[in-house]
């Protein structure tokens, strides 16, 4: 059943109203027409059975047939915080990164960044970042859509990630030293409902100052198994090694 995150201004009882680019899917790419069923969840994440109504130009009507309770998101909220990457690396790591469960994506600008982050164009890049978040969060069957942030410098993603209750920098030096055991320890430590944020450098690596600074201020370093991971590949290990600890051990 195809999947719609709605905003709860949308919501009116047991109408539910659908607008903007999702109205072009059903009615064009999906061809739907009324009586078709379909799912729309919630800005809070509840997810309701919905019929449609009416289709026009500009917007989708249904009537929820039954509110479901779905379990689709990992027990921990894992924020992915990345050093700016070339290319569309960024666009992958949000759109694996969002199917595997994450709830947050941090760019940040690292000092081997080679990318420049332009800030004349930043918010179209927040916004198609965003949407590639939401289509992923569809396809995969989330019940929350993950934010990305705009780009942060170094400092300023040390002082927002003081909220998260474990910080995990993943460093390569690490690996190569053959350190294997400190994020199963941390997992350890974890409980469910915690909140962690990943961080990881970009191409080029950390500097030893980036890795002081994050460390003097509670990040822990860690290896992520004995081979070396590219910038875009990281985050999908950690995420996969949180699901399984935390799902499917459980």
């Amino acid at each position: 059943m195809q999947r719609y995150f709605v905003s709860d201004e949308n919501l009116s009882g047991n109408t539910i109203t659908i607008k903007g680019d999702d109205v072009h899917h059903i009615s064009k790419v999906m061809r739907m027409t009324p009586g078709a069923t379909i799912l729309c969840v919630s800005e809070s994440g509840k997810t309701a059975v919905t019929k449609i109504q009416e289709i026009t130009n500009e917007t989708v009507s249904g009537t929820v047939i039954e509110w479901i309770d779905e379990k689709k998101e990992l027990p921990l909220k894992v924020a992915i915080a990345s050093g700016l990457p070339k290319g569309d690396k960024l666009e992958y790591i949000v759109q694996k990164g969002t199917e595997l469960g994450a709830h947050e994506f941090i760019p940040f600008i690292a000092s081997r960044s080679i990318v420049k982050w332009d800030e004349k164009k930043s918010s179209k890049k927040i916004e198609r970042l965003q949407k590639i978040a939401k289509e992923a969060a569809e396809q995969s069957h989330r019940v929350v859509i993950p934010t990305v942030c705009a780009p942060y410098k170094i400092r300023e993603l040390i002082s927002y990630a003081q909220k998260f209750d474990h910080k995990i920098v993943a460093y390569e030096e690490d690996a190569k030293a053959g350190e294997s055991s400190t994020l199963a320890k941390i997992f350890t430590l974890a409980n469910a409902g915690d909140s962690i944020v990943f961080v990881f450098g970009p191409e080029g690596g950390f500097t030893p100052d980036e890795i002081e600074q994050l460390k003097d201020h509670g990040f822990i370093s860690c290896g992520l198994g004995p081979r070396i991971l590219r910038t875009e590949t990281a985050p999908m290990y950690a995420l996969a090694a949180v699901s399984y600890h935390f799902e499917l051990l459980r």
